[in-house]
């Protein structure tokens, strides 16, 4: 049996020295859940936020097929893990994401110098109780506040930034999870808008926030691009990972 584990301290030895926030997130208890199939004595846990499904420990069949529904990101600790979700989820896509170091040192003038090559009839805001609404209205932006499950949980430990056209959001940096320290940057722009440098004014933006409230920034990459833009703020590649996209509900045993 799958179960919600309450005491996270039980589990923090089993993702010992994975550097993921949205790790932290679940074992902090400020978002996301730990899933066990045994509570006592864990040797296996799958901490879930989001989409994303970290699975450390033993190998657990049953704690894999538990999954909650929908498309889930799985990210293996080790190749025994790759192993058992590829013999569950035979229809699973593997995929290579980028970590980025979680040490940055930001030049806080270079990315003033960003903010103010906004274009002219753009404007940016921070994502507040009406932008939320705007948000939640476009699949393109819904994923800056969805992990969040309610307005109220991201206005109080979400931050976000967006750029407007004309009342709507063209472009957004914001956080996808949030742990005690700080966030996981989410950031997008609508495809027509893109190729104008907005995704880096918004990002140098958030990047600002977060450090005048003393909260690290931390940034994931999903491909090379990623990375690229990542490195424009002064961020530095740490390694390749494998991960899972498993897109369908259907089990297999």
């Amino acid at each position: 049996m799958i179960i919600e584990l309450e005491d996270t301290s039980k589990v923090e030895a089993l993702f010992s020295g994975w550097e993921e926030t949205l790790i932290y997130s679940c074992l902090q208890k400020v978002m996301g859940r730990i899933y066990v199939t045994n509570p006592n004595a864990p040797v296996s846990a799958m901490a879930f936020v989001g989409v994303f499904a970290f699975l450390a420990g033993e190998p657990d069949r049953e704690l894999l097929l538990g999954k909650p529904d929908g498309f889930v990101i799985m990210v293996p600790q080790d190749d025994r893990w790759s192993v058992l979700i590829e013999a569950c989820f035979p229809d699973a896509r593997r995929v290579t994401r980028y970590a980025i170091r979680k040490d940055t040192v930001f030049d806080r003038d270079y990315l003033a110098d960003m903010v103010a090559k906004l274009p002219e009839g753009y404007e940016l805001k921070r994502i507040d109780t009406d932008i939320y609404d705007l948000c939640v209205q476009d699949p393109v932006t819904a994923d800056f506040v969805s992990a969040f499950g309610s307005k109220e949980k991201y206005l109080e430990l979400g931050r976000g930034m967006v750029i407007l056209m004309d009342g709507k959001i063209v472009s957004g940096a914001s956080s996808y999870t949030r742990y005690k320290e700080g966030i996981e940057i989410e950031v997008d722009t609508v495809p027509n808008e893109r190729r104008k440098g907005l995704a880096c004014i918004v990002c140098s933006a958030l990047i600002l926030a977060c450090l005048e409230e003393g909260l690290y920034p931390s940034w994931d990459a999903h491909d090379m691009n990623s990375v690229q833009l990542a490195k424009r703020f002064g961020y530095v590649f740490d390694h390749e990972y494998i991960a899972y996209e498993v897109a369908s509900d259907r089990r297999t045993h």
